[in-house]
């Protein structure tokens, strides 16, 4: 999908996330990469198990990772976004050899760099991340368009045998920010505590 036919995309960021995670389950880890990410999430409520990345631009897909290996008995959901995601394309051959059974990564993909002034993203540009994925031997890849679309995904994002990525085309609007616990310090021990019962 090119910059010009933009206007087909309808699907909101802030709705894709809401409807992503309604319903979840107590034990699903959520990693928010850099940005609109976690304002997105934090915008969806905050909860014990989600983990904001306020820095480090790059290390959602593996952050989500490093969780799913260590916490098989959990799922682990990455919400981030397409100009991150570009930002560190080698860890999808990474989670690719990896195949961890408990691992979703949804991109929201705007096919731009929101947080620095909205300048195109290769996405943009025919760059496919669901065939790259699929390259990388995630067989559970795809590119969601619609609503439908979108519906019929979330029990793969939930449920299915991963890895999965899901690269959800979304609108290029700025919702107003929703800001999530900032300091990292507290975010680490709150997901640590809830997942170890260690202080």
């Amino acid at each position: 999908m090119t910059i010009a036919s933009r206007t087909a995309i309808s699907l909101e960021r802030r709705a894709v996330v809401r409807r992503i995670l309604d319903g979840r389950e107590d034990g699903t880890i959520v990693v928010a990469g850099l940005g609109s990410p976690c304002w997105d999430l934090a915008s969806a409520g905050d909860h014990p198990l989600n983990f904001y990345l306020n820095g480090g631009m790059g290390s959602a897909a593996a952050i989500g990772l490093g969780l799913a290996l260590a916490q098989s008995a959990h799922r682990v959901v990455v919400v981030t976004g397409d100009g991150e995601l570009l930002m560190a394309l080698g860890m999808l051959a990474t989670i690719g050899v990896a195949a961890p059974k408990n691992l979703a990564i949804v991109v929201l993909d705007n096919e731009r760099y929101l947080e620095t002034g909205g300048q195109p993203t290769h996405t943009g540009r025919g760059v496919d991340l669901a065939a790259v994925a699929l390259a990388c031997g995630i067989v559970e890849a795809r590119t969601i368009y619609s609503q439908a679309e979108l519906d019929a995904e979330v029990p793969r994002i939930r449920s299915a045998n991963g890895p999965v990525v899901s690269v959800v085309k979304i609108t290029a609007e700025r919702p107003p920010l929703v800001l999530p616990p900032l300091e990292a310090t507290y975010t680490k021990h709150r997901i640590r505590k809830r997942l170890t019962g260690k202080p």
